[in-house]
């Protein structure tokens, strides 16, 4: 029961974390890199679909994405989806293909973006807490229902909080990496 109640914790920590690295990914940094373009849509035949299941996307160099959409009439529709997206980005076609240049980031820009990204860590923080408060609670049914004793409720937290350290050391070294990544010029 402990083990079940411990296996679940760890996957729904996991999960957070996940989450996170995905909310840092649409986060811009001054470099080109695909996965800023992972939240774009476009509308091909009356549905919203990824971009990426349209267009490949490749860096041509360190601030400029090509996209080169797999038919030719999804040039507009692709520009489209990239200038109405929150991004800030500027779509150029050219025939084919279509540059996306990274504009450069000032200094107020970055540290919003920074104060960004701080905010997603924290939430990512307090979803791993709710997953330890979860994991608790059941620990404190289990003892109430006489299921468990006090020593294996008691042991069964401390094992909960070495995951709950464990996460929140990950989420705190990925927000590092990612301001160090905003504040490289």
């Amino acid at each position: 029961m402990i083990k079940e109640i411990k296996k679940d914790a760890q996957a729904r920590m996991k999960k957070s974390v996940d989450a996170l690295h995905t909310n840092f990914n649409k986060i811009r940094t001054g470099r080109a890199h695909p996965s800023i373009l992972d939240a774009v849509t476009v509308d091909y035949y009356g549905g919203q679909v990824p971009l990426s299941q349209v267009a490949s996307i490749n860096v041509e160099d360190a601030r400029t994405l090509t996209i080169s959409p797999w038919e030719q009439g999804m040039v507009p529709k692709i520009e489209k989806a990239i200038m109405t997206s929150d991004l800030g980005l500027n779509p150029a076609s050219a025939g084919t293909v279509i540059r996306v240049p990274m504009p450069m980031l000032t200094e107020e820009t970055r540290k919003g973006y920074i104060k960004q990204a701080r905010s997603e860590a924290e939430h990512a923080r307090v979803a791993v807490r709710n997953v330890r408060r979860d994991a608790n609670g059941d620990f404190k049914s289990l003892l109430k229902d006489k299921e468990i004793t006090e020593d294996d409720q008691r042991q069964g937290e401390e094992e909960i909080q070495k995951l709950t350290d464990q996460y929140v050391a990950e989420i705190d070294k990925a927000l590092a990496a990612k301001e160090q990544d905003l504040m490289q010029v």
